[in-house]
């Protein structure tokens, strides 16, 4: 385990920051795609966040796909007074009951609609930062990527769930960079992804993967990967990170991260199990050994304790590095804290990954 933090340790730091060149003048059209269910709380937010992107207005379009919302998500962005905003409205393209996976659709509805060359995909709850487009696209023109891995944080904690949230989402924001620099792009979030539109095309899209309500951004990716061996890139660059924010309570975030761990049986990526796998037993162990030592005394208690210091070490020396560089240092405050629970958090996870099967996801029982 912590030969594998140091590996990503080095691939992180390996990864050159990007920078928007001086000379740069975009030239590419971009379509931003927004699917949204149940958003009346945020969308305003996130599509005025969109529509002050330092980016030229020719060039840019967005378009908000309304997945059967109940409240007042699509009167609040009809209110909207821009014309290069588009609202579709998913029940006029599919009847609700007839799929599990809606979001695809959404997406793959707003892509058949867009006109950009570059699709730029975010969540209807993020706000995007004023030079997003703009670093997104420039790596996108001066690179020619299929696919571009942008990071993500969330914003505005007010609670230790949250901020535990915070502080392991930027771990994995880290882990994600790395092993695309390596060559083993395994981890995205469609909170802020781009592709190429005709590569979306290529790789027809969700077909083949679409049997699952989530998936949208990893699998999607895993799709581009294999057909584009060496064309998918992580964007490193702090101020191109879209915020969003964390599950507010601990049933909302048992929902989310059951809905993350369900994917996990249906990865096709040899590295992607055997790291998870590696976590996962080395947890396992660390409070097999804690219990142990109620039978067994000082020196499974001595055992425990030495798994725990190890992984500990090797976490924070990752999540270090990753609060700097994404300026959240404050979240390592409480480090010790969230590694406790992150070591029973990897177990549950793991342990959700291969017996739920149903879950809650937007007001819908899914699979």
């Amino acid at each position: 385990y912590l030969a594998l933090c140091l590996w990503l340790l080095r691939g992180w730091r390996a990864l050159p920051v990007w920078r928007i060149p001086e000379a740069y003048r975009p030239q590419a059209s971009v379509s931003v795609i927004i699917p949204a269910r149940n958003e009346a709380a945020c969308i305003r937010f996130c599509i005025n966040s969109i529509l002050a992107q330092d980016y030229p207005t020719e060039l840019m379009e967005i378009i908000v796909i309304d997945d059967h919302s109940e409240d007042d998500t699509a009167d609040i962005i009809q209110s909207i007074q821009a014309s290069r905003l588009r609202l579709i409205r998913l029940e006029a393209h599919i009847e609700p009951g007839t799929t599990q996976s809606f979001k695809k659709i959404a997406i793959q509805t707003g892509v058949a609609h867009a006109h950009g060359e570059l699709i730029l995909a975010t969540d209807a709850d993020c706000i995007a930062p004023p030079q997003w487009v703009r670093t997104v696209t420039s790596l996108y023109e001066m690179r020619r990527p299929v696919c571009i891995l942008g990071p993500v944080g969330h914003h505005g904690e007010t609670n230790f769930l949250e901020r535990f949230q915070s502080l392991d989402l930027a771990g994995l924001m880290l882990c994600a960079g790395a092993l695309t620099h390596r060559g083993f792009p395994l981890l995205a979030n469609g909170a802020n992804l781009a592709y190429a539109r005709s590569a979306f095309e290529a790789v027809d899209g969700y077909q083949g993967i679409d049997r699952l309500a989530s998936g949208d951004d990893l699998m999607l990716m895993h799709k581009f990967a294999e057909r584009f061996p060496g064309r998918v890139e992580f964007l490193k660059n702090a101020e191109a990170t879209t915020l969003t924010p964390a599950m507010p309570d601990w049933q909302a975030f048992r929902r989310q991260r059951i809905r993350w761990a369900t994917k996990t049986r249906h990865y096709q990526r040899p590295a992607m199990t055997a790291a998870l796998a590696c976590i996962f037993l080395l947890c396992m162990c660390i409070v097999a050994a804690f219990v142990a030592a109620l039978w067994l005394g000082i020196p499974a208690l001595l055992a425990g304790a030495a798994m725990l210091g190890l992984k500990s070490f090797a976490d924070y020396l990752l999540l270090r590095e990753a609060c700097r560089f994404f300026r959240r240092e404050d979240l390592l405050r409480q480090f010790f804290l969230s590694e406790l629970m992150h070591t029973g958090y990897m177990i549950a996870a793991g342990l959700w990954g291969n017996f739920a099967h149903h879950y809650e996801w937007k007001g819908r029982r899914v699979r």
